[in-house]
């Protein structure tokens, strides 16, 4: 057996206290380390939102971070409490609830938060899931349905897959401007003169894949309101709307195609719009029992669209620019342009490029730079349907195949 050193006064200040000295910082730094990887995982509760009736109940828990949600109490004791395990309440929040909830509070506890929902009448947790946040989107929301005692199940619905479709997927081309707006003025051509010719040579080669059904907002040099171009994808159902445009700048030396995808404003403003319609509700097959379950799922349904709108555009951006076409420095802008205001149909509006440039201007007037382009935005939609669910569409390529 190894004889144990001594050690004197000295050598211990010297070494030792080194040592452990070395050990304490390497504990604090794990300690700091782990801390930091909670902080990143977790957050804080924003609010808590109710919607419905005495039949059914949402209840929506806005977060600035994902939760690890768990049920304490279903319900059966009059109430239903649930642990979010990672989401602090910084200071307890209550107040009276709606439907099938009494009065509702939120407060901390280790780890978490406890939310504790009083129920006015017997009712079940029907499901739960938490939405994460998208491009724009700053906060998670943790979603759970309450349904009364004796009330059917419903099928889940914000998780479940959309259905099987045997259609192609249709595209609405929309040319930009025409007839009397003929939008900005180039050295030898009109904006919507070059829209409207891309416009066509897009539509020609998504046909040509035979993967896509097509439509056209105007297929000729006329005008079309801003708000019918929109009733005219909706209505048609379109599974993905693409606006042909060509920018303009003072500055000549300004080029580049850029994309643009619907802001957080006009976000807003589409809600707004869209819920002052009389038939809202029907136009997006929602339930229409109650405004507050209805307004949830309407902003649900947009949320969902403008994700998959900006997925699309970054997957645009990066096909455009591999084909060798220029990208303004900053390509992917947002705006709450009219044609993207429409909640239930992913949307960009194309800059091509700039029409006051002489190179860009060149290139959009020849077939051979239109075909160029337009070949990758065919590209872009591919990949935009190949990463949808697979179940969606049962579209082909050549008659067989993939979407």
């Amino acid at each position: 057996m190894r004889a144990l050193p001594t050690f004197s006064v000295q050598t211990w200040t010297v070494r030792d206290w080194a040592l452990t000295a070395l050990a304490f910082v390497v504990v604090c730094v794990a300690g700091l380390t782990a801390g930091r990887g909670l902080a990143e995982w977790g957050g804080d509760v924003l609010r808590l939102r109710l919607g419905g009736d005495a039949e059914a109940t949402r209840v929506v828990v806005d977060l600035d971070g994902p939760v690890d949600g768990a049920v304490v109490e279903d319900g059966g004791q009059g109430r239903v409490v649930l642990s979010l395990r990672g989401a602090r309440a910084r200071a307890a929040l209550e107040g009276e609830g709606r439907g099938l909830v009494r009065r509702w509070r939120v407060t901390s506890q280790a780890g978490g938060s406890r939310v504790e929902l009083n129920l006015a009448a017997g009712a079940r947790i029907e499901r739960r899931f938490l939405l994460p946040p998208g491009d724009g989107v700053a906060h998670h929301r943790y979603v759970v349905d309450l349904a009364a005692n004796g009330r059917p199940a419903a099928t889940p619905a914000p998780e479940r897959r959309a259905p099987a479709r045997r259609e192609k997927p249709l595209i609405v081309i929309d040319a930009g401007h025409g007839g009397r707006d003929p939008g900005a003025q180039g050295h030898d051509a009109q904006e919507s003169e070059l829209a409207l010719a891309a416009a066509v040579a897009l539509k020609a080669e998504l046909e040509r894949t035979g993967r896509y059904r097509v439509m056209m907002t105007r297929d000729r040099d006329v005008y079309v309101p801003l708000q019918r171009r929109v009733e005219i994808a909706r209505a048609a159902g379109a599974d993905l709307f693409i606006s042909l445009h060509l920018d303009s700048s003072a500055d000549p030396a300004t080029r580049g195609a850029s994309v643009y995808t619907l802001s957080e404003q006009g976000a807003g403003r589409a809600i707004r719009e869209f819920t002052g319609r009389d038939d809202w509700t029907r136009q997006l097959d929602l339930p229409g029992h109650d405004p507050g379950v209805d307004r949830i799922l309407l902003d649900i349904t947009q949320r969902s669209t403008q994700n998959q709108s900006a997925r699309f555009a970054r997957g645009l951006l990066g096909e455009i620019e591999g084909a060798g076409h220029p990208l303004l420095r900053r390509s992917h802008r947002d705006a709450g342009l009219a044609v993207l205001l429409a909640p239930d149909v992913p949307a960009v509006l194309l800059e091509m490029g700039f029409i006051t440039n002489p190179d860009d201007a060149r290139a959009l007037g020849s077939e051979a730079g239109r075909r160029r382009v337009v070949r990758a935005v065919v590209r872009g939609i591919d990949a935009f349907f190949l990463d949808a669910a697979p179940t969606q569409y049962a579209s082909t390529q050549n008659g067989a195949g993939r979407p």
